[in-house]
């Protein structure tokens, strides 16, 4: 078995751990716990680390599409790697969840999510595995876009530093499990 583990965000040092780029946190931080660098792919514009988890090969891929075109990146290595759908884990920030809740899915709608918007888009499928991870709702008059593009104040980042915490061993848990319904009892909070 092969997972393509994909973290939705933006790249470059201006948005780097946002609120929108937590998926890119979640990703970095399996490669920094599996000592693992990545390298840039510019073909299929992504950032790719590959390693084997509990003899699994996996692909962790952070696209380097900006957000609104992730499905692009998505799809084409889906292809090359001979891959499908069932294969594929996403995890992006939800705006409609409380700082730090988490909840895996299975399929779904974009939940005006652009990111999620494009790889169904370009899978034409909403079936695809995924997890959200709460940032919060806009406080204090900032846009839905000012929200999303800004960094996580002191109290959220410490929320946000023990979800991803919670969520270190979901890769081997995922691969272990292979149990949609265990895993949703164990991360959806």
């Amino acid at each position: 078995m092969t997972k393509l583990i994909v973290g939705l965000g933006n790249p470059g040092d201006r948005y780097e751990e946002t609120k929108h780029n937590v998926g890119f946190m979640f990703i970095d931080r399996i490669a920094k716990k599996e000592n693992l660098s990545f390298s840039h792919d510019k073909i299929f514009q992504a950032d790719i680390a590959t390693t084997f988890i509990n003899s699994e090969k996996i692909y962790l891929v952070k696209p380097t599409t900006f957000m609104n075109e992730s499905g692009k990146a998505v799809r084409a290595l889906l292809t090359y790697y001979g891959l499908t759908k069932e294969d594929l884990v996403v995890i992006y920030d939800d705006l409609d969840m409380a700082v730090g809740k988490v909840r895996f899915r299975q399929k779904g709608s974009a939940g005006g999510h652009n990111g999620i918007k494009s790889i169904i888009k370009h899978l034409g499928s909403q079936e695809f595995e995924r997890i959200k991870i709460g940032i919060g709702r806009p406080k204090n008059g900032m846009t839905v876009v000012q929200h999303v593009l800004s960094h996580f104040d002191k109290e959220d980042r410490i929320e946000i530093e023990l979800t991803l915490e919670k969520l270190d061993d979901f890769v081997k848990v995922y691969l272990q499990e292979n149990d949609a319904e265990k895993i949703m009892r164990k991360y959806n909070n």
